[in-house]
């Protein structure tokens, strides 16, 4: 994949922050930003599929039950 450069203006602090912990840990900023911004898109796809599950009828507890590989009712 290619790489490229983004720009955004962010708060003072909150780079001042991004920095130290990436100098603890002994990472480079670029790689957690672009980690943090798959993540967040990682979040958007799961809230879509949160709403769409939610959408689903209910299932019976028995057919939840046989999907979990579980017998017996506790």
């Amino acid at each position: 994949m290619a790489d490229v450069q983004l720009g955004a203006r962010i708060d003072k602090k909150v780079k001042v922050a991004i920095q130290a912990v990436c100098d603890e840990k002994g990472l480079k900023l670029s790689r957690f930003v672009e980690d943090a911004l798959i993540d967040k898109l990682e979040e958007m796809v799961d809230a879509r599929e949160v709403a769409r599950l939610r959408r689903e009828p209910k299932r019976p507890l028995r057919e939840v039950l046989e999907a979990l590989g579980i017998d017996e009712v506790i």
